[in-house]
């Protein structure tokens, strides 16, 4: 935007500006707010005495009034506060911007409080026009160099500021077809083979493409450059890969960013020149290495480019072993001032190092961890700092399989990734294509390794999805059923992959724009971290940890990342005062949870022990019944069935508490849909195919999740509850008289109304008396509710009197909360999040201004009548380490969640406890 145009509102007399250069600054590193991380480090940098090029950075505060003010400035900030700025970087190098003699040039950066690595623009080498390029090329007496900077600039400005860079990948940049071509006119490969001839044709072949494209000729006036770069700074706070890399990473958008203008130092003037961008331990494995890669005679976006190949770093060591030697010490200073991993970026001109910019590393989960034990180790850090220095969901990257990355390259370069989906269930998978999970799981009896791909699941695949090595839908969110139940198995999951169409008739998967078509036993990989779904096989392989744990024959000695991660748990144990839980609901997956340190069970849904064989044939049996004593005959079928579960999973979790939640679904859910299923069950329980249609036609609902189920099915029919109350205290009497102590929490779910609970506890009581009559042997139970109802949560007073503990279930108390559909909200949910309506997925991380507030006025009512009133959350959002953070704040006794999910729970609550 021209200087004339800008429009200068009064915004006081606050300091938008803060300079910097070598041994003094304006600002420090705690200023992270305010001049966003580079601003702050390059600051930092200056104080500690580094050699960090003079400049200055524009507030995070100007992004915000511009974004707030119709894209204006604050009052004075380009006739005064910058020219100010800019004479501070001119006194300090002897050299004046816009000079044709001895011109300054600048660099115009972002950045933001939170690391965002490419995702907003920079502009190298500003302040070139016709004149300051001669003056260039004499002061270096070096033209080539000089032409060399010009054609960058102009291709860079051209692309970020006049936005001439196409958003359409399948086009090509108009400065890159201009330069491949004068190459191929040439006969030359490289860009640093073109002549001084060659680049002044260049550069005017690019100002006839802006004119060309725009109808305006390219700014000269250094001025209006700077006034133009540093808004397309600021607009690419809000471009679409800068809000995406935001809504992946919770950053809000209202943070805004800085913009950092500094003066420019040439890695491309020679051979005694160069540049790299280094970690200062290796960013993939924590190893205490310096990691990196430079290049000589080049700018920096030459390395990360990929237009050269870079070198590296250990290299510079035999080229340059003066500048090699400058690197490790400051690579020592900056660890311990930081007591961080540090990545960076430098220059070198003329033989003479510079520091562009130090930011804390972006590492791997693996690296995250080893860093902080190792920096506990060197003292640089204390065990409570390296608690806090460790992502939760970054331990998912040491408990996942994976896939082998150069065989996931290859697959990618041949052309074999489909589409990507919803990261719902970490790891990597691969295996043979199953659409019916009958299917699924005779092919997982014959030893095949499965991916059960379905349009969506529902509880009747649980065999199919348990069969499975990984779980693929085609529609579904992160909390559905496929979600849900694959986080909780340990399944590999990748939902709501829209871009699929599965044809059961056809026995068929084919993606959108893709002429691939693949059919049942085809062989297909799913990486449930990033979404990807590939075709073929592609090799995977077990994290370390989760081999230690669950395969007792190796020892911890076997995997060298075992005891960087106990050692973690311990500290994580030590300092969290919330207790973890887990969901399960079965013996196997009670194990594996124990494994990974759950210290009870918070969810064990019984309506996943219905499902199969004989079971489901029973349970089918007792809704299609016509009276109280058909009911009767079916339920005393189940009894057994039921019994052994709960002593398997009692006796799996030894002492530990189980909390067990009563029959919860609509009975619809049981029974079959399709004629042909109907016809089979006919035949299994003797009634005829149009009396089993009518019922199923009877029990149909219009809205089943607020319908008849939960504790309105045991009211209407208690001996359900009668069944599974004598199962539950019959397995607990069996195990008491074999020695363990187990004491039961018996969940009654829905609750809305205390009278809803006082009739249901009722009927738990006498069924649980008479069975420790008949038993002979006494055993201590609690009975409680599931809190998902909002009338439950703002009665919790009343609720409280005929309850033992509370147990949010925030799956539901989400949906009827907000009044919005988990499975349903995927078409919606994106554009709320792109707006700010939601910061989060409220499925995923609870909302705590209206779910929480409800959970808050719970929990304080309840404890008022009954303080020792036990509290938990046994939803999803379990194992969300916000949501920990959250449960902690609000006193709770534990969080539950799913097997896999336990140590990230176990991190984040230690994490809360210290953030206090």
């Amino acid at each position: 935007m021209p200087q004339s145009e800008i429009t200068n509102e009064k915004a006081g007399s606050k300091q938008y500006i803060y300079s910097f250069s070598g041994g003094s600054s304006e600002g420090d590193a705690s200023m992270k707010n305010l001049l966003g991380g580079k601003g702050a480090n390059l600051a930092e940098m200056a104080n500690i005495g580094l050699p960090v090029p003079p400049g200055f950075t524009i507030s995070t505060e100007v992004c915000t009034y511009y974004y707030e003010n119709q894209k204006n400035y604050p009052k004075n900030l380009f006739e005064q506060g910058i020219p100010d700025a800019l004479r501070k970087i001119e006194e300090t190098l002897g050299k004046k911007f816009g000079d044709p003699e001895n011109p300054l040039l600048v660099s115009v950066r972002s950045g933001a409080r939170a690391s965002m690595p490419g995702m907003m623009d920079t502009i190298l080498n500003l302040g070139l026009n016709a004149q300051t390029v001669d003056g260039l090329a004499k002061k270096s007496g070096n033209p080539r160099f000089a032409w060399d900077c010009y054609r960058r600039f102009v291709q860079m400005y051209g692309d970020v500021v006049l936005d001439l860079k196409p958003t359409d990948k399948k086009q090509i940049d108009p400065f890159e077809k201009i330069l491949e071509a004068k190459k191929h006119e040439l006969g030359i490969e490289l860009d640093t083979e073109f002549t001084v001839e060659d680049l002044q044709s260049i550069v005017a072949d690019y100002k006839t493409a802006i004119l060309e494209k725009t109808g305006k000729t390219f700014p000269e006036d250094p001025h209006e450059q700077l006034i133009g770069a540093i808004g397309a700074v600021f607009n690419s706070w809000n471009n679409e890969r800068a809000i995406v890399y935001r809504k992946l990473n919770h950053i809000p958008g209202y943070w805004g960013t800085a913009c950092n203008v500094q003066a420019m130092v040439f890695g491309n003037m020679g051979l005694d020149c160069g540049t790299g961008v280094a970690f200062t331990r290796d960013a993939a494995t924590g190893d205490n290495i310096f990691y990196g890669e430079f290049l000589m005679n080049a700018q920096g976006e030459d390395v990360v480019a990929g237009t050269r190949t870079p070198l590296k770093i250990e290299q510079l060591k035999a080229e340059n072993p003066g500048i090699y030697d400058q690197l490790e010490e400051i690579r020592s200073i900056l660890e311990h001032h930081y007591h961080d991993m540090m990545d960076i970026e430098f220059t070198i001109e003329n033989n003479i190092l510079f520091m562009l910019q130090c930011r804390v590393g972006k590492r791997t989960g693996m690296a995250a961890v080893k860093i902080a034990v190792d920096m506990f180790n060197e003292k640089l850090i204390d065990e409570k700092e390296a608690l806090l220095r460790i992502e939760p969901e970054q331990l998912n990257q040491l408990l996942r399989p994976v896939f082998d990355m150069k065989e996931k390259q290859a697959a990618i370069q041949e052309g074999r990734l489909l589409a990507t989906g919803l990261n719902a269930g970490p790891g990597a998978a691969t295996g043979k294509i199953y659409f019916n999970a009958v299917d699924a799981y005779e092919a997982g009896k014959r030893g095949e390794a499965v991916i059960l791909v379905r349009i969506e699941t529902s509880p009747e695949d649980i065999k199919g999805m348990d069969a499975s090595e990984g779980i693929l839908t085609e529609r579904g969110g992160m909390t559905s059923h496929a979600a849900l139940v694959a986080r909780q198995m340990g399944k590999v999951c990748v939902a709501g992959c829209g871009a699929l169409s599965i044809d059961y008739q056809r026995g068929e998967l084919r993606v959108q724009g893709n002429d691939i078509v693949l059919h049942e036993g085809d062989y297909i990989s799913i990486d449930g971290s990033t979404g990807e779904v590939i075709a073929g096989k592609v090799a995977t392989k077990n994290s370390e940890i989760i081999e230690v744990l669950v395969d007792k024959s190796l020892k911890p000695e076997d995997a060298p990342t075992w005891p960087i991660y106990q050692q973690l748990m311990e500290w994580a144990d030590k300092y969290r005062k919330l207790n973890i839980r887990t969901n399960a609901d079965q013996p196997d997956q009670a194990e594996i949870a124990i494994t990974f340190g759950a210290e009870g069970i918070g969810l064990c849904r019984t309506e996943h022990m219905f499902f199969g064989g004989e079971r489901i044939d029973a349970m089918r049996e007792m809704i299609l019944a016509d009276d109280v004593d058909g009911r009767k005959i079916a339920l005393e079928k189940l009894l057994p069935y039921q019994r052994d579960d709960f002593y398997g999973l009692f006796k799996a979790m030894g002492s530990r508490p189980v909390t067990i939640r009563l029959l919860d679904p609509p009975l619809h859910e049981f029974l079959p849909h399709t004629d042909d299923e109907i016809r089979a069950l006919s035949i299994k329980i003797g009634r005829s195919f149009e009396e089993i249609k009518e019922r199923i036609g009877d029990l149909h609902e219009f809205n089943p999740m607020l319908g008849l189920r939960g504790c309105r099915l045991g009211i209407l029919h208690p001996e359900i509850t009668v069944m599974q109350v004598r199962a539950i205290i019959e397995a607990a009497c069996k195990l008491k008289k074999e020695g363990l102590e187990v004491v039961p929490e018996i969940m009654v779910p829905l609750v809305s109304t205390v009278k809803e609970l006082e009739i249901t506890s009722e009927v738990i009581h006498k069924t649980a008396r008479s069975v420790i009559a008949e038993q002979g042997t006494g055993v201590k139970y609690l009975v409680g509710t599931m809190i998902e109802v909002p009338r439950a949560a703002i009665t919790s007073d009343q609720i409280a009197t005929a309850a033992d503990f509370f147990s949010y279930g925030t799956n539901d108390l989400t949906q009827m909360g907000l009044g919005m559909s988990r499975d349903d909200s995927g078409q919606f949910l994106p554009i709320y999040q792109q707006h700010e309506i939601f910061a989060r997925n409220p499925f995923e991380s609870i909302d705590k201004d209206g779910v929480g507030r409800l959970m808050s006025i719970s929990a304080k009512e309840g404890r008022a009548v009954k303080p020792e009133l036990k509290l938990g959350i046994c939803g999803e959002h379990g194992g969300d380490p916000s949501t920990v953070e959250f449960c902690h704040q609000l006193g709770l006794n534990y969080v539950s969640c799913s097997p896999y999910r336990v140590p990230i729970a176990r991190l984040a609550a230690a994490r809360a406890a210290l953030k206090g």
